[in-house]
């Protein structure tokens, strides 16, 4: 009853962002971040309700900021996302989500689908334009830094703390720093990048 109760009061204050959601041209991509969202996050409701639910976590709220660049007027009606999450990324595929998404930076080419981000990670750029590309179904861990002009591959993992700065190979698993691969294919290994 009392999940109603504030289901209910988080759809009069984010109502505006959801008439946003159903106009933006971003929406079939939003559907994708909130499928993932709902999964992650064990939301049982769908459709508008599942948009609702979701809104009453910041860093989905930073995604839909993200994405609807104009649904940020009613950040002081709806709340306001991550503090100090920045997303500066031309192309960002659906299925992104953040877990404790606190002090990180995203400055990417582009990321692919599925894209999953600890807290204080940096994704950013080694001199003035080279910047990664991240690629489909990518999680990188809290506190790693993948830093300059490289390519995370599609199934890879970067783990917690690890520093990047050559490309990683699809379906791969990454520690340490700097960074040096420990699963490739899913079998153990000690490998340089």
């Amino acid at each position: 009853m009392i999940r109603l109760a504030l289901l209910i009061l988080r759809l009069a204050r984010c109502w505006p962002i959801y008439a946003l959601y159903r106009l933006s041209p971003a929406r079939k991509v939003l559907d994708g971040d909130i499928e993932r969202w709902r999964s992650r996050e064990k939301v049982s409701w769908s459709g508008a309700l599942a948009f609702f639910a979701l809104m009453g976590h910041e860093g989905f709220r930073s995604v839909v900021y993200y994405r609807i660049p104009e649904a940020r007027f009613f950040r002081w009606l709806a709340g306001a996302g991550v503090p100090a999450l920045y997303i500066n990324t031309p192309d960002i595929g659906p299925g992104l989500y953040f877990q404790h998404g606190f002090a990180t930076i995203v400055h990417a080419r582009s990321i692919g689908r599925n894209c999953f981000i600890n807290q204080q990670v940096t994704v950013g750029f080694h001199g003035e334009e080279h910047a990664p590309v991240i690629g489909n179904n990518v999680s990188i861990r809290a506190g790693a830094k993948v830093i300059g002009e490289l390519t995370v591959g599609d199934n890879a993992i970067v783990g917690a703390g690890a520093v990047v700065t050559k490309s990683v190979p699809p379906d791969c698993v990454v520690v340490g720093n700097p960074a040096y691969i420990v699963r490739k294919n899913g079998e153990r290994c000690r490998e340089p990048l």
